[in-house]
């Protein structure tokens, strides 16, 4: 009897310990232990300033292999320790940089032009940051005469000069068709820049400004706090973007440096008050719109002509970042 006591006590013990040791895989994964993986595993993201002012910049264009501002958020780690880097063609996966570990907030950029997103390893983890892209550029310097890797590009103002400081874009950035709808910002793809000469050949060419990208969307959210709304969602036509000199020469009533050649001007047609057209009373509100940016944020200074003749088919105006204030009506 004794003996049989011991053996039912003995079996209870067991089973209450095998109760107390077992958890379903559920409560585990609630439990402290995954909380420590979920710790130790990295989570990184772009910080907000990489984004410009309006907080909708989505395209950063720097030349290969220069330093690169780009500050990051980390959490789940103490700093950047372990933390290594890689940058990745857009559309492809692929890779043609090396892996470099994470030091700091600089990095260095692809030394191969092209389109790219941030890969972040860590702890086995890999995390992909597609906003901000960085587009690694050709520098200016490669441009032989008039011409590009076979695109006519024409020569600069500048280059007629001796003077060595004459202004010029830093490069230009390589666009293939495939490229053509990649965001520079909320409302702005890379076809918005393109040239619209009669060139066939591709990969072309073009300078962007990142300033220019900044203030247009400045401009959409002054306009939508205008109209009481939180979000800018409005219709917008860019009319011209960067421009080639050789294609400038041939636009009527330009001038022989516009903005447009150095990528810090659009011209853009918005439909600031919603009712589905564009018209004169439009124009007249994004020009109040840009005067409230610029007097917010005077580095973004730069040109507004209003354009109304009846020979456009809709008003439209003019927009750069050339860092100086410029009015006209056209």
């Amino acid at each position: 009897m004794m003996q049989r006591r011991t053996a039912l006590l003995l079996s209870g013990l067991v089973a209450i310990t095998a109760a107390l040791i077992y958890q379903p895989p559920g409560e585990l994964l609630a439990g402290s232990s995954a909380d420590s993986y979920r710790r130790a595993v990295p989570r990184v993201a772009a910080a907000s300033s990489l984004k410009g002012s309006s907080g909708e910049v989505r395209m950063h264009f720097v030349r290969a292999g220069e330093r690169v501002a780009f500050p990051l958020e980390i959490r789940g780690v103490s700093g950047t320790l372990g933390l290594r880097y890689q940058w990745v063609q857009v559309g492809s996966g692929e890779s043609v940089d090396v892996m470099r570990p994470l030091e700091g907030d600089t990095l260095l950029a692809p030394l191969t032009p092209g389109f790219y997103e941030l890969s972040i390893i860590g702890n086995g983890v890999t995390q992909r940051i597609d906003e901000p892209r960085l587009a690694v550029i050709l520098p200016f310097e490669l441009k032989l005469g008039s011409t590009l890797n076979g695109y006519q590009i024409g020569r600069y103002p500048g280059e007629w000069s001796r003077d060595e400081q004459a202004e010029r874009p830093s490069g230009f950035a390589e666009v293939r068709e495939e490229h053509l709808d990649l965001p520079l910002t909320k409302h702005l793809k890379v076809r918005d820049f393109i040239t619209h000469d009669r060139q066939t050949i591709w990969p072309k060419y073009v300078a962007v400004d990142p300033r220019v990208l900044d203030k247009i969307e400045l401009v959409l959210r002054e306009l939508a706090r205008r109209r009481g709304e939180e979000q800018a969602s409005f219709t917008l036509e860019v009319h011209s973007g960067f421009r080639t000199p050789l294609h400038n020469a041939g636009v009527e009533g330009s001038a022989r440096d516009s903005r447009h050649l150095y990528g810090d001007a659009a011209d853009v047609a918005i439909d600031a008050d919603g009712d589905g057209q564009l018209t004169l009373f439009d124009a007249y509100r994004v020009e109040q719109a840009v005067d409230w940016v610029e007097r917010l944020h005077p580095e973004l200074a730069g040109g507004l002509g209003v354009y109304s003749s009846r020979r456009f088919a809709t008003p439209y105006c003019h927009i750069d970042a050339r860092g100086e204030r410029k009015r006209w009506r056209g």
